[in-house]
């Protein structure tokens, strides 16, 4: 009878020890899934304030580049270039040669604005920039080289005077871009 009793004693023993070992393991596991995700939550919001301070840092540059780029668009507009390239004395042929380079010039100045404006924009803005040296040489060439920088100057207005700016297409979608911002 004592072993029998002493027999019931450890069975009743080993029950309680393993219904403890799995309350045990059980809780163990509700703990750490508990920390896992308190743990991922801590990263995520980490990542979401990082997130969220970058775009503190990038928006006014690229603000700043959508302002850049229109301003290259308004100085390589037909009454911009020219007021801003004709010197009293110059031929066509100089002129021309201003005007163009002076074209090059800013665009070479504003190449790395592309990083922070988006590529349908800044494929607008390189057509407008070819397409505004297009408009410069096609005049140059319906002028006689003999002939006044006015008249150069006259005829690359008349060309875009129909409403075919260059520009306008690329500043209009700048624009739109930058409100979107």
């Amino acid at each position: 009878m004592f072993w029998r009793l002493f027999f019931i004693a450890i069975v009743v023993l080993v029950a309680v020890l393993a219904t403890l070992a799995l309350a045990g393991y059980i809780f163990f596991r509700i703990t750490k899934r508990y920390f896992d995700n308190e743990q991922k939550m801590q990263m995520l919001q980490m990542r979401v304030d990082e997130h969220r301070e970058a775009v503190k840092l990038v928006t006014p540059i690229k603000l700043q580049a959508y302002e850049r780029m229109a301003l290259f668009l308004e100085r390589i507009s037909p009454e911009s270039l020219v007021l801003r390239c004709y010197q009293p004395g110059m031929d066509t042929k100089l002129l021309q040669g201003v005007m163009t380079k002076n074209i090059r010039d800013e665009w070479e100045h504003n190449l790395s604005q592309q990083v922070y404006i988006s590529s349908e924009a800044w494929n607008l803005i390189r057509k407008a920039k070819d397409e505004m040296v297009g408009v410069i040489n096609s005049a140059a060439i319906t002028v006689p080289a003999d002939a006044d920088p006015a008249r150069l100057a006259s005829t690359i207005f008349a060309s875009v005077a129909d409403g075919k700016q260059p520009t306008a297409p690329a500043l209009e979608f700048l624009k739109q871009e930058m409100r979107d911002l």
